[in-house]
């Protein structure tokens, strides 16, 4: 249990944000242990589809200034700032190195902090949120923690420099595989000796197990359409059933800057009437499309710029919800998927092995069953929401 004076300030570069899920998963998690919470988002949304369990969410949430600024918002704002919190004239050479947007948003969430009593902010990614979240903590004496996932660590943009400076600074930092935890131990030696590996969870009261034995021959994806996430790999796989002889579909789900090579390549390869691209879903039809599919692909590869998924969380959505999957040993995803046992693994940019294993699991019902309800214990052990929500809170204290 957190002290009854703790109040906690999650700082988000965007939010609500429809690909990210498990940020309102925890929040609301955070809201059920009663944490007492408001939210700090730095851009506003640029989406207007919500997951309707936002629904749920009872905190504040702030928009801080972005974008636009003029000399007067920035004089404007240190001013405002050196009156709420007279320490920020200490400090004048950390806000001088940062980005003006950053520095006048850090000033904006300090005094937020020392008006409302927030005695803790918490950053989801180890980027701008972080920077910000850093410098308001820095500028007001309190602490802060953040949770590193994927992009923020392991993309080429990333600093060393200034990662080490905010894992250093930090009073904990959660990344959400062990992968990322050695990964984030080798490249920051003892800076990183805090670092604790908290999986994502899931509310798996929105998440009922089903018996994939009498499914149809549908094969479920679900990410935004970027190189990460292999959806390329997956056409070609399809390819490769369909010229077999063998009946399949798929129903791919995400929105992203791929789209239009993806449904050219889909074109090109014969497959219109096989492969369907269902755009962005909500959470409800998301979870409705994969519950009704033989099995969940998740052919994720390691970007050419280094970008790659820590875990995906509808990996485990699919687990879940008792559809056998199909991935790569990408990062932490071989910590859920354990060849043969809760899943089938394949090597990343292999739409031969793809293939393989699809037929094997659109052929087989018993290696579905076998597979599906192992992997809906792993979850359940290792994913609850709520448990993973309070080791999160376990830093804030």
């Amino acid at each position: 249990m957190l002290p009854e004076t703790t109040r906690v300030g999650y700082v988000l570069k965007m939010y609500p944000r429809f690909s990210e899920t498990f940020v309102v998963t925890e929040l609301l998690s955070m809201q059920r242990l009663g944490v007492d919470l408001e939210v700090f988002s730095l851009r506003y949304p640029v989406d207007g589809r919500f997951h309707p369990s936002l629904a749920e969410m009872r905190a504040p949430v702030t928009y801080l200034k972005h974008g636009g600024l003029r000399a007067a918002d920035v004089w404007a704002a240190l001013g405002a700032a050196r009156a709420a919190v007279p320490e920020v004239d200490a400090h004048l050479d950390e806000l001088l190195a940062a980005e003006v947007g950053d520095a006048v948003q850090a000033l904006e969430l300090a005094v937020a902090v020392r008006e409302r009593g927030i005695t803790h902010l918490h950053a989801h990614f180890a980027s701008v949120a972080t920077t910000v979240a850093r410098l308001a903590a820095l500028l007001t004496g309190i602490t802060y923690s953040v949770t590193a996932h994927a992009k923020d660590i392991f993309h080429e943009e990333v600093d060393p420099a200034d990662l080490r400076r905010k894992v250093a600074d930090a009073r904990a930092v959660v990344t959400v595989s062990d992968y990322n935890l050695a990964h984030l131990r080798a490249e920051l030696g003892p800076d990183a000796g805090r670092v604790r590996r908290v999986y994502n969870g899931l509310d798996l009261r929105g998440f009922p197990y089903a018996d994939p034995g009498d499914r149809p021959p549908v094969v479920a994806a679900v990410g935004r359409l970027v190189e990460k996430k292999g959806f390329a790999d997956l056409l070609e796989a399809v390819a490769v059933l369909v010229g077999s002889g063998r009946k399949v579909e798929v129903e791919l789900v995400g929105a992203g800057p791929l789209a239009d090579d993806l449904r050219a390549r889909r074109d090109r390869l014969g497959l219109a009437d096989v492969v369907h691209l269902r755009g962005p879903l909500p959470q409800d039809e998301v979870s409705r499309v994969v519950a009704g599919a033989a099995c969940f692909a998740a052919p994720c590869v390691v970007g050419a710029d280094g970008n790659r998924d820590g875990l995906p969380t509808v990996l485990l959505e699919a687990m879940a919800l008792g559809t056998p999957v199909v991935s790569t040993p990408v990062t932490g995803i071989p910590e859920v998927v354990h060849d043969d046992a809760t899943g089938l693994l394949v090597p990343e940019r292999d739409p031969q092995a793809l293939a393989v294993a699809l037929g094997r699991l659109l052929d087989d019902a018993l290696l579905r069953r076998r597979l599906a309800a192992a992997a809906r214990e792993l979850v359940e052990t290792e994913f609850d929401t709520t448990r993973q929500a309070a080791r999160v809170a376990e830093t804030f204290a």
